[in-house]
Parts: C-alpha cells; sequence; structure tokens
C-alpha cells in the first residue's frame, strides 16, 4: 500500500550503495488501514469460484512472463543477485504463479469412509465362535443402510495470511506465500524483507494488474515493532515466516493462537563418497555454495569427503571456486555478488578468522571488500567452530575427509539444523541408509541440497523449522477442514 503523504526509505544497491528507489514506509495507521482492506477482501476471495482465482494467477503468471527483464533488473540491483540468478528467479517465480493455478483448480477435500466398522453399528459378521457369518444369513438390507451417511471432509481458507518474506529471493519466495494462500481464498498481507521491498511493491501492481481484488494484496514495509505487533494479531489466522532460526522462534513465541508455518535457516552438508563423479560433486558444490554469495538456506556449508578421495576432490574444488567470477551484479558473467549489506560481510569475515584462530586453515578466499566476500574454502575445521555449527549465510565451505560412511551420516546429523542434504554416491543402499538417521527434510541423491522444484515438499526438521512449502503442501497449511456428514437414508 501506498499514499503519496507516506513517508519513503531510499533502498541502496548492496554492491555500491546507489539508490534502487523508494518504498513508502507505513505507520501504525497505514496498517491499521491496510489490515481491514484485507479482511474485506477475503470475504471476497473465499467465495470466488475456484476458476476465477486460478485464471488471477495465471494472467499474473503471463505479466510476469512479459516483464521478466524488469523484475530481473531489479532483483539484482536491490538484493545484490547476479543476474543469471535473478534470471532464474523469475523463470521460477513463473512457473510458481502457473502451478499454484493449477493446483487450484484441482485442491479439494475427500470422501471420508463411515462404513469401516461393523462394530460402530453393532451388527454381528461373527458367529458366537469368532467365524464369520455366510453371505446368505446377513441381512443385506441392514448392511446396506450403513452405508447411507456420507463423510465430506472439505477444505475452507482460514482468513488473512501474514506472510513475512526475506531478502534472498524477493520475488520467488514471497510466492511460495502468496500464489498457495491466493489459490485457495485467502487474502495476504506481505511484509517484506526491509532490504528487498521494491520487488515486492511490483508484484503488487503486478497482481493488480491480473485482477487480483483491492485488499487481498496488502505490502507493508514498516519497523520490526510494528510487524511484531501484526504476529500478535489475532485478526490474521496464520503467520508464514521464512527467514533465520532466531527471528522464526521468537515469532512462533509471540503469535499466539494463530497457524504458524516457520522455514528457517541450515548449514547444509553434503557427503562425497569414493564412487562419486568427482567433477560433478565438486562443481555442484560450488554452484551451490558460494554462488549468490551463499546466501541460501539450502546452501552448501560443510562437505565430507571419503578420505580416499578428499585430495583430489579438494583440488578440484578449490580450482572451481577460484575460477568463480565476483563482482557488480549487474553485468553478466559474474557469479558472486555482494552479501546482502557491510554487516553481514563483517561477520562472515569475522566467523572465518574466528576459525582459522582455532585451527582451521584457508585454501583460498578468506578476505572481504566491503559487503563483497571473496568465495572461501577452509580445512580442518571441526564441530564447535561457528562455521560448522551455525548458519554462515556465506560464500563459505569447509571440506574435511571422513573414514567410514556411517562416521560421515553422523556427523552430517549432528546439528541443530535439518534443512536438506545432499549426497554423492552411486550406491542407493547407502541413501536408503542414510535417510533413516539424517533427519532433515530433503536429501538429495548425487546433487546438492540447494536442489529445489517449487511444487516439492519444502521445509525442515528441528531448529529449521516446520511446516511445508512447496504449491499444494502450502495450500494445504492455508486451509482447513470442515467435515460434512450426510444421512440419506
Amino acid at each position: 500500500m501506498r499514499t503519496e503523504s507516506m513517508p519513503t526509505e531510499t533502498i541502496r544497491s548492496p554492491y555500491d550503495g546507489s539508490p534502487v528507489g523508494e518504498m513508502p514506509v507505513c505507520a501504525e495507521q497505514d496498517i491499521e488501514l491496510a489490515i481491514a482492506r484485507a479482511q474485506r477482501a477475503y470475504q471476497v476471495m473465499r467465495r470466488l469460484p475456484r476458476f476465477a482465482r486460478a485464471d488471477i494467477l495465471e494472467r499474473a503468471a503471463g505479466l510476469l512472463r512479459a516483464r521478466r527483464d524488469e523484475f530481473v533488473r531489479l532483483i539484482a540491483a536491490e538484493a545484490g543477485k547476479p543476474l543469471y540468478d535473478a534470471r532464474g528467479e523469475v523463470s521460477r517465480a513463473i512457473f510458481n504463479l502457473a502451478n499454484a493455478a493449477a493446483e487450484g483448480r484441482r485442491f479439494g477435500g475427500e470422501e471420508v469412509p463411515l462404513d469401516m466398522d461393523a462394530g460402530v453399528f453393532e451388527y454381528q459378521t461373527t458367529d458366537s465362535s469368532g467365524r464369520p457369518v455366510s453371505l446368505d444369513k446377513l441381512d443385506i438390507e441392514a448392511l446396506a443402510g450403513m452405508r447411507r451417511r456420507i463423510g465430506l471432509a472439505r477444505r475452507f481458507p482460514i482468513g488473512v495470511v501474514l506472510a513475512i518474506a526475506p531478502f534472498n529471493f524477493p520475488l520467488n519466495l514471497v510466492l511460495h506465500k502468496v500464489a498457495p494462500a491466493l489459490a485457495v481464498g485467502n487474502s495476504v498481507l506481505l511484509k517484506p524483507a526491509p532490504q528487498t521491498p521494491l520487488t515486492s511493491r511490483l508484484l503488487q501492481d503486478l497482481f493488480a494488474e491480473a485482477g487480483l481484488p483491492e485488499g487481498a494484496l496488502e505490502v507493508c514495509h514498516c519497523p520490526v515493532p510494528l510487524a511484531e505487533a501484526m504476529v500478535r494479531d489475532e485478526r490474521f489466522a496464520m503467520v508464514s515466516f521464512t527467514g533465520s532460526a532466531k527471528v522464526g522462534w521468537h515469532i512462533k513465541s509471540i503469535a499466539g493462537r494463530k497457524k504458524v508455518a516457520l522455514e528457517l535457516g541450515g548449514n547444509g552438508a553434503v557427503i562425497v563418497a569414493a564412487d562419486a563423479d568427482l567433477d560433478h560433486a565438486a562443481a555442484r558444490c560450488v554452484r551451490g555454495g558460494v554462488v549468490y554469495g551463499g546466501q541460501y538456506c539450502i546452501g552448501v556449508q560443510r562437505i565430507l569427503v571419503e578420505r580416499s578421495v578428499a585430495e583430489r576432490f579438494t583440488g578440484l574444488l578449490v580450482d572451481k571456486v577460484k575460477a568463480c567470477k565476483v563482482g557488480n551484479p549487474l553485468q553478466d558473467g559474474v557469479d558472486v555478488g555482494p552479501v546482502i549489506d557491510e554487516g553481514a560481510a563483517m561477520r562472515i569475515q569475522s566467523w572465518v578468522d574466528e576459525a582459522v584462530a582455532q585451527g582451521a586453515r584457508v585454501l583460498c578466499g578468506g578476505s572481504r571488500e566491503r559487503a563483497v566476500v571473496q568465495p572461501t574454502v577452509l580445512a580442518d575445521t571441526r564441530p564447535g567452530m561457528k562455521v560448522e555449527d551455525e548458519e554462515v549465510f556465506g560464500p563459505v565451505l569447509t571440506v574435511n575427509p571422513y573414514d567410514s560412511f556411517d562416521e560421515a551420516v553422523a556427523r552430517c546429523a549432528d546439528s541443530r539444523y535439518g534443512l536438506q542434504g545432499g549426497l554423492f554416491t552411486r550406491d542407493l543402499g547407502r541413501a536408503f541408509r542414510a535417510i533413516e538417521d539424517w533427519e532433515v527434510g530433503g536429501l538429495m541423491i548425487h546433487d546438492v541440497p540447494i536442489y529445489r522444484i517449487d511444487n516439492m515438499p519444502f521445509g525442515g526438521w528441528k531448529e529449521s523449522g516446520f511446516g511445508r512449502e512447496g504449491t499444494r503442501y502450502a495450500m494445504e497449511e492455508m486451509t482447513d477442514i470442515r467435515h460434512l456428514v450426510i444421512n440419506y437414508a
């Protein structure tokens, strides 16, 4: 939302501090108006037929396709995301919208069988000896009467959803909340990341052009205390949050009775077995660990390599990291731009320096210039170091050897986080053994944890959150069941 009287904030590029645009800043009264509009819009949205909501999402997908370059440039500018990755994000967002439209057309409830147990009806199908009664002696009419009740578990939208989004995917992670909420008939008040609100405002304009009812998507860029007040506000039916574990669990503690879905952080681990394609594994680890400054909650952070191939793999990894092009994210060919701000860069470097002081070795990188952190590979790290235990959220990889597969799985699983993991091996038996003990929301075989297709179930175990995103799975989170029983005897 925005009005001429609202103050604005200048949003700046994390790469060079240049202004990207002006974003209106909501005060308490502006948020009150936005909530009221979202409540009214919910009454419209919940009554729209499926096809009408799906048509809006399909039109939005078409408009985004037509305005692809505009969104790409904006994401690259305000998030510091290299153009290649910004283009990928927009492509995924187009799919996300189209898939939400498709799922919205067929999403519904189910018939619940109510004739599963004869005991419920006090009807005997066995004699006194426990033997089945023959069919010709059963009261067929009475049996038929037992089937004259139908149970229908129907799904209904829950109300106004408060969506709180992160900076690293300012379009697609927003749509992971907005698209399924709209598909099932909710309205949404979106609180974008403070660093990347301009993409959300542009998305709101796009939805308006697609025919979304007024108020069905409200965007409020506001200070943290006002955001916390919204989390506590019982007028919201649900809070869907993506971000750090610390903030996510705080949100859960203050949210009250409403639904809460948390998609939080991780410190993604990868196991590379001796039978893996080492060149492929190294290339994917670089892609998942340092590209876009490593700012992925499912990014590669910890790599464990079978000792017999550890030296060879590490050499391949370091060579590929050194080959990454670092620089201005608005220039084609750049792999690694800035992290989101200089404060984040200083924290990342301090963790690297601390690890070195504790005995780690820097194989490449290890320095920064303003908000640009050089892609870094560390060896000889161990549990207890921040770069092992915490979420770096920067272009830093640790690589260490292992001797037994069970040892590697145990070390990967020994984490407060459990979002996604990766395993490079040709032995599927290892894959099935690993998933039994490695508590993660997703395990990628012959790939890295960064792999995500937007319709798959996505979420974590332990401190990585709860609930699932992915179009249909989010739609289930954002609806609730009313069970209708009809006796037509």
